[in-house]
């Protein structure tokens, strides 16, 4: 029973430590600090450096002394018996005697030292290794770049929920009180019953359509949870709100930077390829070249008839032997022509591929700048149009009470005045997210 308590006690207090490593709220740029931490896929790359410096370090070591040992025990259960002419020992010709050669039992230690002396496919492996490292250097770089543009967007879409919802709110609440003032002028007969059911049409929708954000925005939470590393269902409070940081993502300097394709993570990862290529075309050409190693060994052998092995009076007999071998290829019937010309091959598909990459990020930076300035002057242009659309909502608000202005004019505004209110937070999502989008082509980092 104490036994089971303690178990318990100590799930629990795990648990509570657990929960208070997980974050309860986060601005933008702590949230991305984070996740470049805690991201699953971020994780697994940065593990995929170590795996490649341990496996940098196994092709090194390849070439190294190698030193081995192994012991041999023999016990036979029924012993090999011989037969030669009885003549060797004064008997009758023709006749045969039987005998044994060896003891029942054998014990034999042996230690071997190996040593490359010359292999070409293993200088070519060591420069491979290095290669292999840079690479997943490279995928590391590209993964945590992709990590904080996930956590951007994710982020920009809570906010986005959060503050139609705030929109969404705020517009039943005035159309509640306009449907209320209508209902009573129509049960003073001073309205039509058009004008009640145009404003109940209106706050219907904006009512449904408060409940699909609502929706969404327990979504967009997970999903934010998700990019961070974190549980899914893990609460979480944002501290920035879209428009501050829609403000600090406005960076026309950006758009005057170099497009210089060589300084991308994208070019790099193709030049490591083009590099891979070329080692692969050593490594073919290598193995035409001879191999040299050396060897030696030396170990102790014990015999009896009996298990005596840790007697001091047990006899043992030393031996040693040193050796080299030279391994020429000589003739392979074209075979290893035909896989260095595949290699070859293959190399200049990698050089293609890398001018095909150098001129796609060329054409990616410039599409990225585009749609990031667009995004500015979108954004600039929606919220002169949620103004004029707030003044016109008002002053058709104004005449329907008045008199004189119809519900469907009203109701006209109303909706030009939603669709407003949208497009600017879409806006201001598209300006981040492009700023994010261009950092990300250009292999930078920064917010502003």
């Amino acid at each position: 029973m104490k036994k089971t308590l303690i178990i318990v006690l100590s799930f629990i207090f795990f648990q509570m430590g657990f929960s208070q490593d997980q974050p309860k709220s986060l601005s933008l740029q702590e949230a991305i600090d984070y996740a470049l931490e805690n991201n699953r896929t971020a994780i697994n790359a940065a593990r995929d450096i170590e795996a490649a410096k341990q496996q940098k370090w196994e092709t090194t070591a390849s070439g190294l002394p190698q030193v081995s040992a192994s012991i041999d025990y023999q016990n036979f259960l029924k012993q090999q018996v011989s037969v030669i002419p009885a003549e060797f020992f004064g008997g009758a010709p023709g006749t045969y005697e039987e005998v044994v050669f060896s003891t029942k039992q054998s014990l034999t230690a042996f230690a071997t030292l190996n040593q490359k002396i010359f292999d070409g496919s293993y200088l070519v492996g060591l420069q491979s290794a290095k290669v292999f490292l840079e690479i997943s250097e490279n995928a590391k770089v590209k993964t945590d770049l992709e990590v904080r543009k996930a956590v951007i967007e994710a982020y920009g879409n809570v906010l986005l929920a959060e503050e139609s919802i705030q929109i969404f709110e705020r517009n039943i609440e005035v159309l509640e009180k306009n449907l209320f003032e209508t209902q009573k002028i129509y049960e003073n007969g001073l309205g039509e019953e058009e004008s009640v059911e145009q404003l109940q049409i209106t706050l219907s929708g904006v009512k449904s359509n408060l409940n699909n954000v609502e929706r969404l925005k327990t979504l967009a939470y997970q999903m934010l949870n998700i990019n961070l590393g974190l549980d899914v269902y893990n609460d979480l409070v944002l501290t920035d709100n879209l428009e501050t940081l829609t403000d600090q993502n406005i960076s026309l300097s950006i758009l005057e930077a170099e497009n210089n394709p060589e300084s991308t993570i994208d070019y790099l990862i193709a030049k490591n390829d083009t590099k891979a290529k070329e080692l692969l075309v050593k490594l073919e050409k290598s193995k035409a070249l001879p191999t040299f190693n050396a060897f030696i060994n030396g170990g102790y052998s014990g015999y009896g008839d009996e298990l005596n092995f840790t007697k001091k009076s047990q006899d043992w007999f030393g031996s040693s032997l040193f050796g080299v071998s030279l391994d020429i290829p000589i003739f392979s019937s074209g075979m290893r022509n035909a896989s260095t010309q595949r290699a070859e091959i293959n190399l200049e598909k990698a050089k293609t591929d890398l001018t095909d990459t150098e001129q796609r990020i060329k054409l990616q930076i410039a599409s990225a700048k585009s749609d990031y300035q667009f995004a500015i002057e979108d954004y600039e242009n929606k919220k002169e149009n949620l103004a004029l659309a707030e003044r016109i909502e008002t002053k058709n608000q104004t005449k329907f009470f008045e008199g004189i202005g119809s519900s469907f004019e009203l109701r006209q505004a109303q909706t030009q005045l939603y669709s407003a209110q949208q497009e600017l937070l879409q806006a201001m999502l598209d300006v981040i997210n492009k700023k994010a989008t261009l950092e990300t082509a250009l292999n930078t980092t920064t917010l502003n």
